[in-house]
């Protein structure tokens, strides 16, 4: 767990994107968007590889030009201004610590080129490192810390510099699925104790859906949806949102579109309000229940999330075939079915 700090007395970090684009050349890379960060929000820019995410962050850093539009960060245009002086701090996926300083020497170094005496930054970094439990290792080189205890260092690093917004690039990647649990549980901590606005990229749809007070999920360089993780996961606006945030089914009904929840759709029920039949193409364990993967007659893929004991007391297996049905009210309308 993280070590506690005072909270801030006031929030900071309100991110607003007005109407920016980039382009490389006849490229779009991100296409107009607008959007509103509150200040003291943990943000999870969402999304498949060449959505745009990415480009989006690197550009309320700094670190790439937009070619239309204004970005704006605590009602301050920070649109041309360089790195340095937006008020942002940037953890980058590979962590980019310097190999022959220690932890304490590499969270000093932005103090370092600011010219801050060395037993100042010194402490600085020592100070940083105990807020996120690596005080002990501060004499450290990289190489002789674990990749968790990296992202850690990095994290002090771009602390230090005390940024009204951090700006995270799929900072959890690299590590073990156990020990993304238990560090997405601490940067969660750590942004509501700070008050700071967190703005994370990251493709994992759980990862965002743990995290984010507001989830925007990106789409050909365009914002999809955007809202609460809630909002997005049980009311998605597409048929995109509710294949890439996962646990719906996408269903074509002719003259509409609806999804419905993988846990409420149902397998062989009595008296099904709506059904289709279809095939068994594969089932999974997942533990508390069973994946049951469909064809329904019409070329449609469907799923099931089958609690165990159902399952146990009606097992199905790859080739039967079932009526898949759902209650009419799990029928969520989505606005088109294109993805």
């Amino acid at each position: 767990m993280l070590s506690p700090v005072p909270p801030t007395s006031r929030p900071k970090g309100l991110v607003e994107f007005v109407a920016v684009s980039k382009a490389y050349g006849s490229a779009v890379a991100v296409d107009a968007i607008d959007l509103k960060i509150p200040a003291a929000t943990y943000c999870c820019l969402l999304g498949p590889s060449g959505c745009g995410k990415t480009t989006s962050l690197r550009m309320l850093a700094g670190h790439e030009t937009a070619t239309a539009g204004d970005i704006l960060l605590d009602n301050v245009n920070v649109t041309d201004l360089p790195p340095a002086r937006r008020g942002t701090a940037m953890m980058f996926q590979s962590y980019a610590l310097f190999p022959h300083l220690s932890a304490a020497e590499n969270v000093a170094f932005s103090l370092k080129m600011k010219g801050a005496p060395k037993v100042q930054r010194l402490e600085a970094a020592r100070r940083m490192l105990a807020l996120v439990e690596l005080d002990r290792f501060a004499d450290r080189l990289p190489a002789q810390m674990s990749g968790g205890q990296q992202q850690r260092v990095a994290l002090a690093r771009a602390l230090i510099t005390e940024p009204h917004a951090l700006l995270l690039d799929e900072p959890l990647s690299a590590l073990d699925p156990f020990l993304r649990v238990r560090v997405r549980g601490e940067l969660k901590r750590l942004q509501k104790r700070l008050g700071i606005t967190f703005v994370h990229v990251t493709h994992g749809q759980d990862e965002a859906l743990a995290l984010a007070d507001l989830v925007v999920l990106m789409n050909n360089g365009r914002i999809e949806q955007k809202g609460s993780a809630a909002e997005v996961f049980l009311k998605p606006r597409t048929a995109f949102v509710a294949r890439f945030v996962g646990g719906h089914n996408v269903i074509d009904l002719g003259d509409r579109s609806v999804a419905v929840r993988t846990d409420r759709t149902l397998l062989n029920t009595a008296s099904p309000e709506a059904a289709r039949d279809a095939t068994v193409r594969n089932v999974e364990f997942a533990g508390t229940s069973f994946n049951v993967q469909m064809l329904d007659d019409r070329g449609a893929e469907l799923t099931a999330l089958v609690p165990e004991e159902r399952f146990r007391h009606h097992p199905v297996e790859e080739g039967d075939r079932v009526t898949v049905s759902w209650p009419t009210e799990e029928a969520h309308l989505l606005e088109r079915l294109a993805a």
